[in-house]
């Protein structure tokens, strides 16, 4: 599964190689050598995370590329700009801390957990988007999980069979926004097994509650093939206690390839845009 996202206004996939990181934080006064190679403006950035995931913002502005950049970019031009490239360093820095962690399902070191909470919080901060339900295009369509702090630990991965015969595959939301339903998959298979690979899907309904927030209600679930089912038949009620979304979900930032969400049980769930149907 890659982890590589994609920032606005950059074209091409991202790679280590095309970020600079210089102060303390490790977060910014990152620069992009591609576009600085067309005498583009960038900004600068000194970004400190505080109690509360509190951005501070010095030297908003300061040129890293030579030449006339005025007369390539207007002011309000090179603001955008400097808050799309923000948004893509922290983008950036939380990807390589998600790198590895197999979705965090099966646990996650304490400090990796607040790090990743820390680059939500960053994120969170500055939401693009901050009343998505009036904005259902960027909520619409089919995500895929890459972090989610549900965890499948001890008694119940054994109950499971989720430690050495079952392999948890990817999960998948689809959000019908015409329809206001909402479908998990969550995949599975078995080694060497090829009979036994297939999916539990979970559909439900929601309904707006706020500009950010949704009612989630639970309808109906299937195992699929059969022998899967047969499988996980005895702890059905357990996989469902884990998996079904009913509650609340906020929405607390979204972009063009990126979600995160809040529930109402305390998760954190950050997803992005996937192809698959």
């Amino acid at each position: 599964m890659s982890l590589r996202p994609s920032i606005p206004g950059h074209s091409g996939a991202v790679l280590a190689s095309d970020f600079r990181l210089a102060d303390p934080s490790g977060i910014g006064r990152a620069w992009d050598r591609r576009t600085c190679s067309r005498s583009l403006m960038l900004s600068s950035f000194d970004l400190g995370m505080r109690s509360g995931g509190i951005v501070s913002r010095k030297k908003r502005m300061r040129p890293l590329c030579a030449g006339n950049h005025e007369s390539i970019v207007n002011a309000g031009e090179k603001y955008d700009l400097a808050e799309e490239t923000e948004l893509g360093q922290i983008k950036v820095r939380l990807y390589q801390a998600l790198d590895g962690l197999n979705r965090g399902i099966f646990g996650v070191p304490s400090a990796k957990k607040s790090e990743i909470e820390d680059l939500v919080r960053l994120l969170e901060s500055q939401n693009p988007n901050p009343d998505p339900m009036s904005n259902l295009d960027k909520v619409g369509g089919c995500w895929k999980l890459v972090y989610s702090t549900i965890t499948i630990l001890g008694s119940r991965r054994t109950k499971l069979g989720l430690r050495d015969f079952i392999n948890l595959g990817d999960f998948f939301q689809i959000v019908d926004v015409t329809e206001g339903k909402a479908t998990n998959v969550i995949k599975f298979n078995a080694r060497g097994l090829n009979m036994l690979n297939g999916q539990l899907t979970i559909q439900a309904s929601y309904k707006v509650a706020s500009g950010s927030r949704v009612d989630i209600t639970y309808e109906r679930s299937t195992i699929t093939p059969d022998r899967l089912m047969n499988v996980f038949r005895q702890n059905y009620n357990l996989l469902l206690e884990i998996f079904n979304p009913e509650g609340w979900l906020k929405i607390t930032y979204v972009d063009n390839d990126l979600r995160i969400g809040r529930d109402n049980k305390g998760n954190l769930f950050i997803l992005e845009r996937s192809d698959e149907t």
